[in-house]
């Protein structure tokens, strides 16, 4: 009864190469585990970048309409300032001018009269030199329409040679800078006679074109 049974407390003996096999399938199935996060792990870094990609897309567009609409707003201000620029140049020069008028009134006056001689004669035509080239222009015709935008008539009547309202005497030139008038010209304006029958353009060839038959049967001996 004292006696041990041999080999229950020795541990079975393993081979090596089955310790061996048994850890190879336990690797294989780790690398497997490693090689399927990997993919997940990559993926979600892509979709990270792609949110962070279009955020700049975004910003990058939200800043180019900014400088788009600060560029347009700079091209206004710019045309702004230069059209207010020239408005501002052309109202002080109308002014200059217009100060000057009476004396190219007197310059005109005695030009008409023979009085614009010797040195006079040269300050004179310098001044309406200097005038034209800051843009003062003279207007005012003998015979030209009546225009109430531009003229000023301070005396009217009628004369049976005219058609319509007409300017028959030059009474003080006008002036304009370009197409603004600074003084409009005074002018003695003559109507068409109440009651007259106006002109027609052939009226004067159908008249001479009877007139040359009739001179014709007078000049012609009569018969028998």
């Amino acid at each position: 009864m004292s006696e041990e049974t041999p080999g229950f407390d020795e541990k079975p003996e393993v081979p090596a190469d089955a310790a061996q096999d048994d850890a190879e399938p336990k690797a294989a199935d780790s690398a497997d585990k490693a090689e399927g996060a990997a993919p997940a792990g990559d993926l979600a870094q892509d979709v990270a970048l792609l949110a962070q990609l279009d955020q700049a897309r975004t910003a990058l567009s939200e800043r180019t309409a900014d400088l788009q609409r600060l560029q347009a707003e700079y091209q206004n201000y710019r045309r702004r300032v230069e059209r207010d620029r020239i408005t501002v140049k052309e109202i002080a020069v109308a002014s200059l001018l217009t100060e000057l008028l009476p004396t190219l009134d007197d310059i005109g006056r005695a030009r008409e009269h023979g009085e614009l001689v010797g040195g006079f004669k040269s300050v004179a035509e310098s001044l309406e030199t200097v005038a034209a080239k800051m843009g003062l222009q003279q207007f005012g015709k003998e015979g030209e329409p009546f225009d109430p935008t531009i003229h000023e008539a301070l005396m009217h009547s009628y004369a049976p040679d005219v058609t319509e309202d007409t300017c028959v005497a030059i009474l003080q030139p006008g002036y304009r800078i370009g197409e603004r008038t600074i003084r409009p010209a005074r002018v003695a304006v003559a109507e068409p006679q109440p009651g007259a029958a106006p002109k027609s353009p052939g009226s004067d060839a159908a008249v001479a074109e009877g007139e040359a038959p009739s001179d014709k049967d007078a000049d012609a001996p009569d018969e028998g």
